[in-house]
Formats: C-alpha cells, structure tokens, sequence
C-alpha cells in the first residue's frame, strides 16, 4: 500500500481509491444504492473511485464544485471505519451524512428533515478515546448554519436538535419514549461515532437525515424502494452547502 509521501495505509483494507480521488467534502449515505443514485442524478461526470465490498464511491461535480459521495454501511463500527480512513488517510474535511431516520417527534412527518446538532448513544464508540468522563458529540456549528439556510430557503419543514445513534435496530423495549423525553427528535445508527471521529481529527461533520418511519404515527413507514430513490430534500441540502 502506497499513498501521498509514502503513506503506507492507502489504499486500505476498505477502501481502493489512491490519494487525491475523493473531493474535500463527502456526501456519506448508509446505503450504497443511494450512494449510486446521488453520483447518477445529481453529479456531472461521477467517476466510481471505490467498490470494495459493494461500497460505492464516486466523485463528480456539483455546479461546478467538486464532491464525493461515498456509502457508510449501517452502524457505528462501519461508519466509524469509513469515516475513519477518509479523515485521517484521504485528506477529506468535511463530511456531511445523509441518512433516514425514525420520529419521536409528533411534528416530524415522512421526508420532513432532522439536522442533528448533537448525538447521543447507546453504542460504546466513545470508549476508545479513554476520557474520564461522557463526550458529547456534536455537528460543526457552521455546517449546521448553512443546512438551516438551504432548508428555508427550500421550503422544507425541518427540525434543528439531538438524535439518538443506536447500535439496536429491533429494541424488543420502549426506551425510544425516554430517549423522546428528553427532546431527541429521532434515532439513526451512525451520526455520534461520525461525530466523534471529525472531533478527534479536527475535521468537520455533520448529520441531515430524512424521516422514513414514525414511532408515534406508525402508519408513517416508507419501503426500501422508496428510502433509496425519494428522500431527496438531505441530498439538495448537503449538495448546496458542499
């Protein structure tokens, strides 16, 4: 493995792309359907620089601006190790999460937006760090800013607050009323272990997730078709502010 000055850990053990492929932002889904259909409907001359583990990654063009978009994979040890790599070993700055989420919030609908300012967790991400105390992850203020801007901008109804990243999908218990208690507006599985790592590396991060189910309305339930092609309004907002 060679990369820029010798840099022996690029390529890596997950990703194939040399030094230089991917842009200074990255557009980070879970899915790498979605990765591929953001490259084939919103980037000019996407170019597939990873495929490692089906994977995708691409760079391409954003009026003009040149941005990757890269999947994460579900869960916090798989977006740890992705956004891990392209932090420390690929130069990236910023990456800005664009995933689908689960309301605890009686005012957020399907397709409505959660900009995470903070994430909590129930993960032990934060372990490795071997703090004395609970680091609180949060989004970097300024992308934070800018995402509240395009969503008026847009039109689109949007909350600003904390989500919970959880490493358990089927909770076989309510804590989700608890966690709702405290004014987390939903839960997804990656945004605190991303936040983290920007935090540790000194880069910047930030979380737009669109609300695909409802805890409190549970009729409100998009199919994976759906989740993949249709929530549209985080990638417009993560490609304005790239």
């Amino acid at each position: 493995m060679n990369g820029k000055n010798g840099n022996s850990f690029i390529p890596t053990p997950h990703i194939s792309a040399k030094y230089g492929d991917f842009a200074k932002t990255v557009l980070m889904p879970g899915d790498p359907l979605r990765a591929r259909f953001i490259a084939e409907n919103f980037l000019e001359n996407a170019v597939l620089v990873n495929d490692v583990r089906g994977i995708n990654g691409y760079t391409g063009y954003y009026k003009g601006k040149q941005v990757s978009v890269m999947a994460s994979g579900m869960g916090q040890p798989s977006m740890g190790i992705y956004s891990y790599e392209l932090f420390n070993f690929y130069g990236v700055e910023n990456i800005i999460r664009v995933g689908s989420c689960g309301s605890y919030d009686k005012d957020l609908h399907l397709r409505d937006v959660i900009i995470a300012l903070g994430a909590c967790s129930n993960g032990n991400y934060g372990f490795q760090f071997g703090l004395s105390g609970n680091f609180c992850p949060i989004a970097d203020y300024g992308l934070v800013k800018r995402a509240e801007e395009e969503c008026v901008k847009l039109g689109i109804n949007y909350k600003v607050g904390n989500v919970l990243s959880s490493d358990v999908f089927y909770d076989e218990t309510d804590s989700w009323k608890g966690w709702a208690k405290m004014g987390v507006l939903g839960v997804e599985m990656e945004a605190a272990a991303l936040y983290m790592n920007a935090a540790r590396s000194g880069k910047r991060a930030l979380a737009v997730c669109s609300v695909s189910d409802s805890f409190i309305c549970k009729e409100e339930n998009l199919p994976a078709e759906d989740r993949q092609e249709t929530l549209t309004n985080m990638i417009k907002i993560a490609l304005e502010i790239a």
